[in-house]
Order: structure tokens, then sequence, then C-alpha cells
């Protein structure tokens, strides 16, 4: 199995916390921005992140590939079948993609991808106006999270991982702002960030970081 695209995009990091989730390995494999292999362009021909090769099949897009990843290896399963709880699951999913992750990448990209592996100058008009989406969707998040437990009653689902992996993005971009202020949202997080799969890609994620950004190591 390989996975194309850098830990640093939420996107793949949600597809390799899925992966660890569930015990499957897998080969990283390059992609993303400005990536002219020819492998991953074969795979990707619209040069997105990420995309899974498994076995033959190549599949892009992270909800995609977390949908066929449940379907074909179901233990744990992450994706509920109970009606409200799939369809909270499913919504939690794409409010992480489309809104919070956007904040978030907005930032990333401009003061980071941008200068430091595309060669273009700093964006900070957009930097700004991923900071200034970033404490609404963060307010929610507070609102809907639990005092103890998983976004989606007692089950760990792909909610979990697909909001995280989308806050971690603005953790690593000092984003996240007054964390004592939205505790439930912080105490949430400090759970998934504890178990072993996360903590796994985490460990992963800082080595890739101290090889291409050391600068920005730690963060």
């Amino acid at each position: 199995m390989k996975l194309y695209g850098a830990l640093l995009s939420p996107f793949v990091r949600k597809v390799a916390i899925v992966l660890a989730e569930k015990g499957l390995s897998y080969e990283p494999r390059r992609g993303g921005p400005g990536t002219t292999d020819p492998e991953f362009l074969a795979v990707s021909p619209f040069a997105k992140i990420p995309v899974l090769e498994d076995d033959g099949f190549t599949l892009p897009d992270s909800t995609a590939i977390v949908h066929y990843l449940d379907a074909k290896y179901p233990e744990p399963r992450l994706i509920p079948a109970e009606p409200q709880a799939l369809g909270r699951t499913v919504w939690l999913d794409e409010f992480a993609d489309t809104i919070l992750a956007v904040a978030g990448i907005k930032i990333q990209m401009s003061r980071i991808v941008r200068p430091r592996f595309l060669g273009l100058p700093v964006d900070e008009d957009t930097a700004r106006e991923g900071e200034e989406e970033m404490p609404r969707a963060l307010d929610y998040l507070e609102s809907i999270a639990p005092a103890g437990g998983w976004l989606v009653g007692d089950q760990f689902t792909l909610a979990d991982i697909s909001v995280a992996v989308a806050v971690r993005t603005a953790e690593f971009m000092g984003a996240l702002g007054d964390t004592a202020s939205r505790p439930r949202a912080a105490a949430w997080y400090e759970r998934v960030k504890a178990r072993p799969a996360w903590q796994d890609v985490a460990a992963r994620e800082a080595a890739l970081i101290a090889r291409a950004l050391p600068d920005r190591a730690g963060a």
C-alpha cells in the first residue's frame, strides 16, 4: 500500500491516522504542490493529495479513501452505521475539511508552503484571512466538544480524526488562540493526541518537520 503526500497536509494526516488505527502499514510516497514526480502525476493528474494505492487500485481524496478503507478493512469501524451517528460523522468530516482545515491551510500555504517549497512570496492577505476565519470554527468545536469521550457519542470515529488533524494544522501555525477559553475542545484534543495511532503519526510528522523545516521543529 502506498500513500502519496506529506504529513504536513491535514488530509494526508487524516488517512495516515486511519491506517494506523486499523493497523495497516503503508509506504509513504512524494506528492503535493510543486511536485513534478511522474509517478505521482500518473496517479494524481490534478496534483492533489492524498492518493492511496492499494494492490493496484488508486484513489484520491481523503474522505473517499477513508470510506474505502473502512469498507475493505472494517476493524475497527470508524464510520458508524446507525443513521444519526453516520450523519453526524459525515457532517463533522465535512466541517473539518471545508471550514476548519481550510482556514488553517490558508495560513500554512501562505507562510510555509509558498516561500519554502514553491519559491513564491509570502501571501499575508490570505494568511490573515485564515486567521480571521479560525476563531468561529474553533468556537463551534468548543460548542460540540463533549466533557468526555468523543464527538459522536462513545465511539471514536472519523469525525474525531478529521477535526483533530485540522486542529493540528492550526496548532502548527500558532493559530489556536487562547486554548483556556475553549476548555472542552482542548481536553477532547488531548484525548485524541493520547491515542497510540496519533502518537505514531505525530512522531513521523515530527521527523519530517525536522528534516524539511528545522526552524519549525517542535511546533
